[in-house]
């Protein structure tokens, strides 16, 4: 331990874009008019960047028609289709704020989002799978005093929606610093928060996140994940604009055979995931026939990459400059990423360090107090990429922002000598066990290394003698016979403190996670104890 405090600044040497989403568009359509902007593999359609902007200013004129103002809240609830991203950027040029609406929500959740932002239209799919959204509108309508119009986007409403919009003008004067989107995190307690985000803040983040992994016209990029969320719609859709890349679609929803076809096909260069889809497309049954010799880089976020995933992202998807990246919604959404010349080491064991033009610091998280670099303390960020607030909840944005623009995470993290981060878990993840505290982080990692285990998580659970013990949930690989704790013990003995030994072991198909990829500790807790007889 150096004695050096745990705070670094990204580098500066390009300046941050000062410009809105429209005004960026209209830059990369005239750089490169005739390239290819966005493939739908499902559908077969596509766009040139000439064509993508016409259907984005057709949209766009639709929805002023529809009188939709600069500052009105137009919302979108739909699984990844081309119509998502063509709407995002037309209600950026409209001067709207989108409203992300969770593809998983069902009634109660809708209209609360819908409610606690006032959503004037609503663009949706009429259903995908298991939700039915047409139904669920109607069910909800009469509940929602502010949502004027319903468009379905898979319907003669989209038509509809472009006549509407003939010899209308799309608003002038916005501005870089205008609320551009609402996206609603999903709290661990009570009702989710709508994170504000502006041009100035999605812009730059997806801009800079692909700058790191040297993003140019000809890259191909595989956007498996949710458009609803940041990594979909921040880091993918305007990454790829800000950089003329190509915006490929391989799924409505996740699936891991579609995702290794769509690289395979359409010669992707780059494919974003959260662990779990890279865990599923890696232990897909034909993995090995996939020909993905077109890729070379990547992006692995949402929760925390296990080691030996990486490794094979590396070694078998032919990533070699795959990137970590770490963020939150808040903070639109990436803090921290590994550089494409990073070793394998900090590419596998940190999740890199500041990001351009960002300052991160680690805390005490009750004194406040910067600590000394290789100390556990909460990550905090400041800079151009915090939200601008909790849309109409001051109370909670001055909870989450301080008054020297600190956002603070509630992650747990350690920053390196080298400047490099680690996340060791959650505030309210880390496990007191008999007063040693345990960060669940370090045994999944361990376990993972065990050649039966295809997934872990760790969590703490109830016990009157330490007031909490670890429990193991354990997802085997195909065909390996499940584990037992003897088993867990025997592989750990001696390899890990007696104390960091997991005391129940559960074996499981999968994980409780949110749509984005998060696994949802709070509700394994719950089953745990129930199960256990806690």
């Amino acid at each position: 331990m150096t004695g050096v405090l745990s705070e670094a600044r990204g580098e500066t040497t390009q300046p941050l874009l000062d410009e809105t989403i429209g005004a960026n568009l209209e830059r990369t359509v005239a750089a490169f008019p005739d390239r290819e902007a966005l493939v739908e593999v499902a559908s077969g359609r596509r766009w040139t960047w000439r064509e993508f902007d016409a259907a984005v200013d057709d949209v766009a004129r639709g929805l002023v028609g529809y009188g939709i103002g600069v500052g009105d809240r137009v919302g979108i609830w739909a699984p990844n289709r081309a119509e998502w991203t063509i709407a995002q950027f037309a209600a950026a040029k409209a001067g709207a704020i989108l409203v992300n609406i969770n593809p998983a929500y069902r009634t109660h959740e809708f209209a609360y989002v819908a409610n606690q932002s006032g959503l004037r239209l609503l663009l949706a799919a009429s259903g995908f799978k298991t939700s039915d959204y047409r139904g669920m509108v109607e069910q909800t309508r009469a509940e929602c005093p502010t949502l004027e119009r319903v468009v379905y986007i898979d319907t003669e409403d989209w038509a509809d929606l472009v006549e509407a919009g003939r010899g209308h003008a799309l608003p002038e004067g916005l501005a870089p610093d205008d609320a551009i989107n609402i996206q609603y995190t999903s709290g661990t307690t009570g009702f989710p928060k709508g994170a504000t985000l502006s041009h100035r803040n999605i812009l730059n983040n997806g801009y800079f996140v692909t700058e790191l992994i040297s993003f140019t016209e000809h890259d191909r990029l595989c956007i498996p994940v949710p458009f609803y969320h940041c990594f979909g719609m921040v880091m993918a859709n305007l990454g790829c604009v800000t950089h003329g890349s190509t915006m490929v679609i391989p799924a409505p929803g996740f699936d891991p055979g579609a995702t290794l076809r769509a690289v395979q096909e359409e010669r992707c260069t780059a494919v974003y995931g959260v662990p779990t889809m890279f865990i599923a497309m890696q232990n897909h049954e034909d993995f090995a026939s996939f020909d993905l010799s077109s890729l070379r880089t990547g992006i692995m976020a949402g929760a925390l990459c296990p080691v030996e995933v990486m490794k094979r992202c590396v070694n078998d998807m032919h990533m070699a400059e795959v990137s970590i990246a770490y963020g939150m919604t808040e903070t639109s959404p990436v803090s921290c990423q590994t550089r494409v010349d990073d070793d394998l080491e900090r590419r596998t064991e940190t999740i890199g360090r500041a990001a351009p033009h960002v300052e991160i610091k680690i805390v005490d998280p009750v004194s406040g107090a910067t600590v000394v670099r290789g100390q556990p303390g909460e990550f905090c960020t400041r800079g151009y990429s915090v939200m601008l607030g909790y849309w109409n909840d001051e109370e909670r944005t001055a909870e989450a922002v301080d008054a020297d623009g600190w956002m603070h995470t509630g992650d747990l993290a350690v920053m390196r000598d080298d400047g490099y981060c680690n996340i060791v878990g959650r505030i309210k993840d880390m496990v007191i066990r008999g007063g040693e505290n345990i960060y669940p982080r370090e045994i999944e990692e361990f376990l993972y290394t065990h050649p039966d285990i295809e997934d872990v998580q760790v969590i703490g659970v109830p016990d009157e003698k330490y007031g909490e013990e670890l429990c193991a949930w354990i997802k085997m690989r195909a065909g390996a016979p499940p584990l037992d704790v003897a088993a867990v013990r025997e592989f750990t003995q001696g390899r890990l403190a007696h104390y960091k030994i997991p005391r129940y072991v559960m074996i499981v198909d999968g994980f409780p996670m949110t749509v984005t990829g998060k696994i949802r500790k709070v509700e394994m807790r719950e089953v745990s104890a129930r199960e256990l007889g806690l």
